[in-house]
This record gives structure tokens, sequence and C-alpha cells, in this order.
């Protein structure tokens, strides 16, 4: 058996049926593209981030999963002035391949955003001076913590005071806090303390709870803390398989009525995806047939978890769920297996963590089959970082 059988046998056995979905990754898939010669005519409508004195496009990139430079040329070359990563994608690759690209460019000319997760003060900034090696930059405009999701810390003393420090030494203009679900908690709480200048939060059409995620964010805008939102897509697809798509489009729009938002960051890996989400940059007006494609998504389960509360509480061996079904969500939305892994392991979810329960205590309400997700993303955690390729 020659060296690439050998490879594609191994991969077969460890991942079965996903390997066909798991080896085609989006971020090796539009390195032979030409980028678009333009993508759309007309003015860009921009939105104030806050009190933080930027004004952004309502579209911005999402690089958290491209690798190709001339994409993110052409996202700048649209009008895309906003650049979001962060210390931890692509094993720091991401921040890599953005320092490489941005020298070229004057540093007024774009706005640029990292993410460094929570940790002891003096770890904290020693990772935010890694990303800006990375970044071949001294500071960044934006600085998140990274995906907090209880208000308890998003006040922790330790955390504010790396944020001011950051703030404070010049290495970061401005300081905000990232969260994946329980969105309202953690909203609130970044604008009672005073330090957080910008929240980036979960915003979608699927959310059960959007409604008090709208209050929030209100609450937020009118005390001069912008809003950021991100994962618009709610996964990109409703079903496993990908033959559900969701209109991007027009989940794109559907975010961006609420003129609280001040920007979204969808994730974009190639350029139909930048022409299609650039070009929202000068049109918001939702057309009646995009107002009815999100209505049947509503109701679908899909590839979503909006992290309802009480997931962890219920399950018998404390399984942080909606975690792990984001990181479901990664490999079969967004077909990103190395994502995945990456957040599993972070998690330390291993092997088949529901295999000793007999049945399943969590009941989740958007019926999602638990114990078979957990264990068909699981698997992912054993499978050797050269395969998730």
């Amino acid at each position: 058996m020659d060296t690439m059988d050998r490879r594609q046998f191994i991969k077969s056995s460890v991942m079965g049926a996903s390997v066909s979905l798991l080896s085609a990754s989006p971020l090796t898939s539009i390195a032979g593209q030409a980028a678009p010669s333009h993508v759309a005519q007309g003015k860009i409508l921009k939105r104030p981030l806050g009190r933080t004195g930027i004004e952004l496009p309502v579209v911005s990139m999402g690089v958290m999963r491209a690798d190709n430079p001339a994409l993110v040329r052409a996202a700048l070359d649209s009008g895309m002035r906003h650049l979001d990563t962060a210390h931890g994608y692509q094993k720091g690759n991401n921040e890599t391949m953005l320092g490489e690209v941005l020298k070229d460019y004057p540093r007024d000319s774009f706005v640029i955003s990292t993410k460094v997760p929570p940790d002891a003060k003096d770890a904290f900034l020693a990772n935010l001076d890694l990303s800006l090696n990375r970044l071949h930059m001294d500071h960044v405009d934006i600085l998140y913590v990274h995906g907090l999701t209880a208000g308890d810390d998003v006040v922790s003393p330790s955390t504010l005071e790396a944020l001011k420090a950051a703030r404070e030494s010049g290495r970061a203009r401005h300081v905000g806090v990232s969260t994946h679900r329980n969105e309202p908690e953690v909203i609130r709480a970044a604008v009672r303390s005073g330090v957080y200048e910008v929240v980036l939060t979960s915003v979608n059409f699927k959310q059960d709870h959007y409604s008090e995620v709208k209050k929030a964010i209100a609450e937020a805008a009118a005390a001069g803390v912008g809003i950021v939102a991100m994962k618009t897509m709610a996964g990109g697809f409703h079903d496993k398989e990908r033959t559900k798509p969701v209109n991007c489009k027009a989940a794109l729009k559907w975010v961006l009525q609420d003129p609280n938002v001040t920007t979204a960051i969808p994730g974009i890996t190639t350029f139909d995806q930048l022409t299609e989400n650039a070009g929202v940059n000068y049109d918001l007006v939702m057309t009646e047939d995009e107002k009815s494609s999100l209505i049947p998504g509503k109701s679908e389960g899909g590839l979503y978890c909006p992290g309802c509360p009480g997931c962890t509480d219920r399950c018998v061996k404390r399984l942080p769920v909606p975690d792990i079904m984001r990181a479901y969500m990664y490999t079969y939305g967004y077909r990103d297996a190395r994502m995945a892994q990456d957040l599993l392991l972070g998690l330390r979810i291993a092997g088949d963590p529901c295999g000793e329960c007999e049945a399943c205590t969590v009941g989740c309400p958007r019926g999602f089959n638990v114990p078979a997700r957990v264990r068909d993303v699981a698997r992912l955690s054993s499978v050797p970082a050269e395969f998730l390729v």
C-alpha cells in the first residue's frame, strides 16, 4: 500500500462515513480562483461603532477560516476595511497570514480586531504580545477577551485589569468581549462594567431568545457600547447533509435591520462569498423572497445551537453541550474539521463521552439528538491533525 493509500485508509477507518465531508476543507478550495474585478457600485453603508469614534461598513470580513492572502486583499479593495481574527484561529496562522498581507497597507487604512482567551493578567498580555508579533503591529484597534458566557466572568477583576492594561499601554485602542451564548447577560455585564467599548455577539434569525438579545443590544447602544454581530448565517445549512442551505444574503440583511448593530463579520472563504456579502454593504433592503426564505429555517432544528441555558446542568456528566454543538456546526456547516477539533481539544472532549449513559437527560428543545451529535463529533478529538486538511 503506497503512502497516499495508507493515509486514506486510516482516515476512512477513523472517521467512517464523514470522510468525504471533512476532507473537503474550505481553506484550500479557493487557491485557484481569480479575484473579482469589482463587487458593487454606489455608496457603502456605514455605522458608528459605539463611542469608539470608529465608523465601519455594515459588513466586515471574518477572517477566521480564510488562508488566501488574495481574498483578504480583495475584501479590502471591496471596502471591507474591518478584519476580524483571533489568537487561536488556525493555531495562530490566521494572524500570521494577515500580518504578511497588511504590512503592505497604511496602518490607518484598515481596522483590525483580535481575540485573546481569558487568563491571568500576565498570561493574557503575553498572548496579546504574541498576536501583535504575528500581525507585525504595535497595536490592534479592537481587543476582545474571547468567548465569555457568564456575567461574573465579564466583570472579573483580573479580566478587567488585563484589558485596562492593554489599552493603557497602547497595545489596544479599544477593548471588548466576545460571546457565543447567554448573550443578553454578557452584553448587560459589559455595559455595567464601564470598561468594555465593544461587544462581539451571536445574532441570527434562528435565536429563540432574539427579542431579549435585541433588547440588550439596544441597552448597549444607548450606553455607547458598539455591537458587532457574528454567527449571522446560523451555521450556513439547515441539515448535516448540506442539502438545505441558508439564504446567507437574507440572513445577513436580517441581522442588519437592527440599526444598533454596527457591523457583521461573516466568515468568508471564497470570492463568491465575498461578492455576495460585500454587496450587502450597498443595499440592506430585504426582498419578499429573502424574507420568505428565512421562515422555514426558524422552525427547523438545523445546525445552529443557540446555547439554551440549562443544558450543562441537566447533563449528568456536566458536559459543555452548547460548545460541543458548536463544534458539530463547524464540522458540518462550515466543513472545518480542524476548527472543530481545536474547540473539542480545548474542552477536553474525547472518545465517547455519552457512552456510559443509558438515556440522555438533556432534552433539547430544538429536537437535537444530543448524544448522537456528541458521539459523531467527539471522534474528531482522536483524529491526527494531518488528516484534517
